[in-house]
């Protein structure tokens, strides 16, 4: 599962260098959601420019709008259906796809103007009903895009998405009703599309999919061909072959499975950053069975105390729900000792929310909201000390960093230890040659509960 929301509300235009620019049809574009989704979004508009249509900026200079919705809890369905009126109101022609065009006719039954409605990665299908409502330009000057296709992140970081789909079926999730089974992609492809996104200029790989660690299990982990030599569709040696590539090497939705331990010396050779995005989501046995979480029955806390003897630096960020459906107040304490345990870097917390469709919603006792979001915020006070704590012994340090932003007084950047959007940041006092998208050295000075402050280092 993942926590992360994003909204990129809508790409940059692109303007030909030719007078018959305005007789090209325009596309409006909307992007919300995850990071997955985002991917998605990025495949469309990829899609869209190969096929000659520009991308609009505006509603008004748009001829049609695609949105691409998220439906994974009640207020990310919310605000699809917001965003959908909203480029209704705006422009009139509105193509629907994403995770809440799978949920029935919820779409359909709030807003019966939009022109089409498809689920999630469906390209295909997206770019049909451009084509039937906004026929495709033919025109031979048409640029071309560019091998790694048009993106909404900054230019200097980029989500890889290894595979569609999930193979669980976790109570309070409804992600594989619309996305459906595990599809890991071949991994020649996904090295492929890796390459091309660091010869253009990427400095950061952020590894996406449902659950990362079950990468190639429905394909019984077949042998495919990179560069003319095999590799193993599987995530250790899929991740050994991008930590070849040059780029910094993020792992996000990993469950704790034994073979994860195998990526860790990865990350101890510098191979990958020392990252691991697990969503644990909570620790009383009996709940994580409610939740029919996977690997439920592994010793986490052993787990984590291995990963950090192989690698002592490596930053643990999780989730968890507070409140789900029978949970008592002595389970979730045992989840505040868990943290306590733990000591994980990076945590989110939500009370748990009833999505229609999901299993859980049938489970017996569910807890008052008021006692879900006093759990909710109890346990973020805690994880708050002890981020606060560890962030403190860094202070001192010198590390690299990326800089995502300049701003008059300083830089944005990130370390091994922050993922885009969702960690903490490190805010550099102004400098000469600090530049977004590149690395630099900084000596840190300061820590507060997420972030950290710091100075260009010494050379």
């Amino acid at each position: 599962m993942t926590t992360t929301r994003k909204k990129a509300a809508k790409a940059s235009p692109e303007r030909p260098g030719r007078s018959r620019a305005a007789a090209v049809p325009r596309v409006g574009f909307v992007s919300l959601g995850c990071p997955k989704a985002l991917v998605d979004s990025e495949r469309i508009l990829t899609q869209l420019r190969a096929e000659g249509y520009l991308i609009s900026p505006t509603y008004d200079n748009a001829d049609l709008v695609v949105v691409n919705t998220c439906g994974f809890i009640d207020a990310a369905v919310d605000e699809s259906l917001g965003a959908i009126g909203e480029a209704l109101a705006e422009n009139g022609k509105v193509i629907v796809t994403g995770c809440l065009g799978a949920q029935g006719d919820v779409v359909r039954k709030t807003h019966p103007g939009v022109l089409a409605v498809t689920g999630p990665h469906a390209t295909e299908d997206v770019m049909r009903a451009v084509h039937r409502h906004l026929p495709q330009p033919h025109d031979p000057y048409t640029s071309l895009v560019p091998p790694q296709g048009i993106r909404l992140t900054p230019a200097h970081y980029a989500y890889l998405k290894i595979a569609e789909g999930c193979n669980h079926r976790c109570t309070f999730c409804i992600i594989p009703s619309m996305r459906g089974d595990l599809a890991s992609r071949p991994v020649g492809a996904v090295m492929q599309e890796a390459e091309n996104l660091v010869k253009a200029g990427v400095k950061e790989l952020l590894v996406i999919s449902q659950d990362t660690s079950a990468y190639g299990v429905d394909v019984k982990y077949r042998t495919g061909f990179w560069g003319g030599r095999p590799l193993r569709t599987r995530m250790t040696e899929l991740a050994a072959a991008l930590g070849g590539l040059g780029a910094w090497v993020r792992l996000h939705y990993v469950y704790p499975y034994p073979h994860v331990d195998e990526v860790i010396p990865l990350m101890a050779e510098g191979r990958l950053l020392p990252y691991l995005d697990v969503p644990f989501q909570h620790a009383s046995r009996r709940i994580l069975k409610l939740m029919k979480r996977p690997a439920s029955a592994e010793d986490n806390l052993a787990r984590i105390r291995r990963w950090r003897e192989l690698c002592p630096g490596i930053t643990i960020r999780s989730t968890f729900i507070a409140g789900f459906p029978g949970e008592t107040e002595a389970e979730f304490e045992e989840l505040l000792r868990f943290l306590e345990e733990a000591q994980l870097d990076r945590v989110g917390c939500f009370a748990y929310s009833p999505v229609e469709g999901a299993a859980a919603n049938a489970l017996p006792e569910h807890v008052p909201d008021a006692v879900k979001e006093e759990r909710r915020a109890r346990l973020m006070k805690l994880q708050e000390r002890i981020s606060a704590a560890r962030l403190q012994r860094k202070v001192g340090q010198t590390m690299t960093v990326l800089v995502d932003e300049i701003h008059p007084d300083g830089a944005v950047s990130r370390s091994s230890a922050d993922a885009p959007e969702i960690d903490g940041v490190v805010r550099v006092a102004p400098a000469k040659g600090l530049r977004a998208g590149e690395f630099a050295r900084v000596r840190i000075t300061r820590a507060g509960d997420h972030d950290l402050w710091a100075e260009p280092a010494a050379r």
